[in-house]
């Protein structure tokens, strides 16, 4: 850990030091239980604002509510800011005639924002809460400015289209200088949070890293002002006082399984999420928003097929393929991550198989379709159940020739998630030693199945899926196995929030003090970091406006 990230991280003596000095004692309670008076909590330190997440909706909170004269106290579980915005590939679209815009003559405007994102003839725009829509338009160009303001760098190029877009307005950030001690792992969106972190230390805002939100304290357990949060630090508990908000900026819920669950039961352990090992996504956020009231909403985002809510992998043999993150061997966190794995450049190269052998549709398809057939393509015990994950790529080391591919580590992970064989059924035999291999995959099963696919390569047609032309045996060995389970990434719904993003508990009420942004707030399903700057910089104004 380079020193510039030392610096990053509050220590314990540091922080019972601020704590004192706030004139509260640092004997915090270890717990908040529900039968706890508010009155009886003593804070360890005290701030106008807390913003929970350091990521590209927390930064941007705290940055505009200090902007605001608020005195800000940032908290994250990491050793580092950033979050999911870190990894990303920096890719920020906001319009309604940006300065950008202008410079190409692209005519844009809030009402045309709005517009696009509430289309009744697409698949995610179509569910959208349009009153939180509403509030992302009128804040695009602001939004925007305020980037700038604060040091946001963009290349000097026209402004893209995207997804839902009918009008230009996608840029990219470029990669934070310093290298990968600053960068985490050389992607562009280092470049927007690090230029967000200057800014915001500059301007005062005091990020304690390391720090885990355990619980949100409110006046009683579910109705009153919100007082602040609780917070674990080195096996300690800690209570920060919010003298008037607490804004949620913890990321989404597409790391908890048993969170994600509640929209899609089939999302079992086996998945895992972008931006692993890096972050977590764990519903923080979530679960303490809902212990003292909140609601969740717009439900239907996370499962409509119309997003970017589960991914086909595209580098194999490896615990942590998502297709826009490929780990670097030189990377801070690499040895969390295990392996780099083997980017498929022509799906024809492998096979993908089942939990015990058995192909399952057509391997060049990334549709919806595809993934439905990884979540639940086993059928168990004469039919008495079904099951999806793990998927393996199958394939020979002709394909290994043709993709040229080395097979090794750090390119690949032999612990659990990579192997090789003389034979299919010495590979097969192998492959229970990944943890969510729950059954033993048939001794005959790859070697049938390998038969029946190179009968489809003589015939030029598979009779089965209809993979186009399928064009190469698996013959040659050793054969190989990498794991190839796709990777769940946005994070669609969660708690609903009005359109100045305040917290709004099932009872319809907003939640006094509570304010959540970026993937965490519900509403509004769009790709990309554009929701969290502006749903975050509309939290870090209101809360600021607090009284």
């Amino acid at each position: 850990m380079s020193k510039k990230q030392k610096d990053r991280i509050v220590s314990r003596r540091d922080f019972l030091k601020k704590g004192a000095a706030v004139g509260v004692g640092a004997t915090a309670l270890a717990a908040l239980s529900p039968d706890v008076k508010a009155s009886q909590i003593r804070f360890d330190r005290e701030a106008d604002v807390v913003v929970v997440g350091a990521g590209v909706s927390g930064l941007a909170a705290a940055i505009h509510a200090v902007d605001r004269g608020a005195s800000l106290i940032v908290v994250d579980s990491n050793f580092d800011i950033g979050g999911h915005g870190m990894l990303s590939g920096g890719n920020v679209v906001l319009g309604g005639g940006t300065s950008m815009q202008k410079k190409y003559n692209i005519q844009d405007s809030a009402d045309q924002i709005f517009l696009d994102h509430t289309r009744p003839d697409h698949s995610l725009a179509r569910y959208n809460d349009r009153d939180v829509v509403r509030a992302f338009a009128d804040n695009n160009l602001a939004t925007f400015d305020f980037l700038i303001a604060n040091g946001v760098q963009f290349p000097d190029k026209p402004p893209a289209l995207s997804e839902t877009a009918t009008v230009p307005r996608q840029q990219t950030t470029i990669v934070a200088p310093g290298g990968l001690s600053v960068s985490i792992n050389d992607r562009p969106g280092s470049g927007l949070v690090r230029a967000l972190e200057a800014s915001a230390r500059k301007k005062g805002v005091e990020i304690l890293l390391l720090h885990k939100m355990t619980s949100i304290v409110r006046e009683s357990p579910t109705s009153g002002r919100v007082l602040g949060i609780t917070a674990t630090v080195q096996g300690n508990t800690r209570n920060i006082q919010a003298k008037k908000a607490v804004i949620i900026a913890t990321g989404g819920h597409s790391g908890n399984v048993d969170f994600r669950r509640i929209f899609d039961p089939r999302l079992t352990e086996e998945y895992q999420h972008a931006g692993e090992p890096y972050t977590n996504q764990n519903a923080d956020g979530e679960n303490a928003a809902l212990a003292i009231g909140a609601s969740l909403w717009g439900t239907a985002n996370q499962t409509n097929e119309g997003g970017r809510a589960i991914t086909k992998t595209l580098h194999i043999g490896c615990r942590h393929g998502y297709r826009n993150l490929k780990w670097k061997p030189e990377s801070p966190v690499f040895k969390r991550a295990g392996a780099a794995g083997l980017t498929v450049k022509d799906w024809q190269d492998v096979i993908l198989v089942n939990l015990m052998g058995l192909r399952f549709w057509n391997e060049v398809d990334d549709s919806y379709d595809f993934f439905a057939a990884c979540l639940g393509s086993v059928v168990l015990d004469g039919g008495k159940a079904r099951a999806g994950g793990p998927i393996w790529a199958i394939f020979d080391s002709d394909a290994v020739k043709r993709e040229d591919w080395v097979s090794t580590p750090p390119n690949v992970d032999p612990n659990g998630y990579f192997f090789s064989g003389d034979t299919l059924a010495e590979l097969t035999g192998k492959l229970v030693n990944n943890p969510y291999q729950k059954r033993p995959m048939p001794r005959s099963a790859l070697q049938e199945t390998v038969t029946r696919y190179n009968s489809f390569v003589d015939a030029g047609k598979d009779a089965d899926f209809n993979k186009p032309t399928p064009k190469y045996k698996i013959q040659t060995p050793p054969f190989y196995a990498g794991w190839a389970t796709p990777i769940l990434h946005d994070t669609l719904a969660g708690l609903r929030v009005n359109e100045k993003y305040q917290v709004v508990d099932r009872q319809a009420q907003v939640i006094p003090g509570l304010y959540c942004a970026g993937e965490s707030a519900s509403g509004f399903a769009m790709h990309g970091l554009a929701k969290g700057l502006v749903s975050g910089y509309i939290a870090g104004r209101e809360a600021a406006l607090e009284t």
